[in-house]
């Protein structure tokens, strides 16, 4: 069985002299959570769009399920769910109505409609479906039941745009916790987002800027890659962090970033750094700590130019 679900060649995507995604390539396997993670403007929609059949490339190809997406999208739609970056619901009508809507656009009889959105509703914990129109639910509430369209005629393939942007931590802690067990089940999940926290949640992710494609690993390897010697901490006795992160850059010790009270230092010279450190050991203490996505973000985009 062939373990790659989506295979990306060369995908370009442009809008007149514009190039949303300029020369991609990347594959996807088979139950895996998918990153795709990156500043809004990166083209993360742009290439979810097209992954759906939604938008053509320019050139390149795309595969999906083995499929040419560009060749036919009738034959990937009954396969892939999608949700999009806004809300896919309508407004005016009731969770009922959205659901019969969304059944219909994939065949479903009204058996299964009823059958399968009472399934969903336990899965995404909604015990009690409301009856009024869909506006006036929270925003948490209307991404859950978004979810559940999105999938109501279980695909294999599930897109999640932003599933979580504008939302509590809460909903958005809840959310990822149906995505992985959805990810249990045995679904393929494409999620994109610009949280770097819930990046952390899949099992391999791409870092895009601007179009391209910086690095495609885990989480665990890209820190590795980026970061063979973890950053350090400094915890200021008597304050002034500027002060010393600047004469910090001053000397060339490292990369320096100021969080509250403390300093990161991402070290290039360790014998000059552990120098300062003994001479100014009465004005803060270090220790090493792991480095963040956040850093490896910054670290492989300042690599990119």
């Amino acid at each position: 069985m062939n373990d790659t679900i989506i295979q990306v060649k060369n995908l370009v995507i442009a809008f007149g002299n514009f190039k949303a995604v300029n020369d991609i390539s990347f594959e996807v396997r088979r139950g895996e959570i998918f990153g795709f993670l990156g500043a809004n403007g990166a083209g993360k929609t742009t290439t979810i769009r097209t992954l759906c059949g939604i938008l053509n490339p320019t050139s390149g190809q795309v595969f999906v399920n083995g499929t040419d997406v560009a060749a036919s999208t009738a034959v990937l739609k009954p396969h892939i769910g999608y949700m999009s970056q806004k809300f896919t619901l309508y407004p005016d009508l009731t969770v009922r109505e959205n659901m019969d809507i969304a059944g219909s656009l994939y065949e479903l009889t009204h058996t299964q409609i009823l059958n399968r959105t009472e399934e969903l509703f336990q899965f995404i914990g909604l015990t009690d479906i409301p009856k009024g129109p869909v506006r006036q639910l929270s925003g948490g509430t209307k991404q859950m039941i978004a979810l559940a369209a999105s999938i109501l005629h279980d695909p294999d393939l599930i897109f999640l745009d932003e599933p979580t942007a504008g939302t509590s931590p809460q909903t958005r802690q809840a959310f990822w916790e149906l995505i992985r067990r959805l990810s249990s089940q045995g679904k393929t999940i494409f999620v994109t987002t610009h949280y770097m926290d819930e990046a952390e949640y899949c099992h391999r992710i791409v870092l895009m800027e601007r179009g391209r494609i910086l690095a495609t690993d885990t989480p665990a390897n890209l820190k590795a890659i980026y970061f063979p010697q973890k950053p350090i901490e400094l915890t200021l006795t008597g304050g002034n962090q500027q002060a010393v992160a600047q004469e910090m850059r001053r000397l060339s010790l490292g990369e320096v970033s100021v969080f509250g009270s403390k300093l990161r230092v991402n070290v290039t010279d360790h014998t000059a750094f552990e120098n300062y450190c003994q001479k100014h050991k009465a004005d803060f203490t270090t220790r090493p700590v792991d480095p963040t996505l956040d850093d490896v973000f910054l670290k492989a985009i300042s690599g990119a130019k």
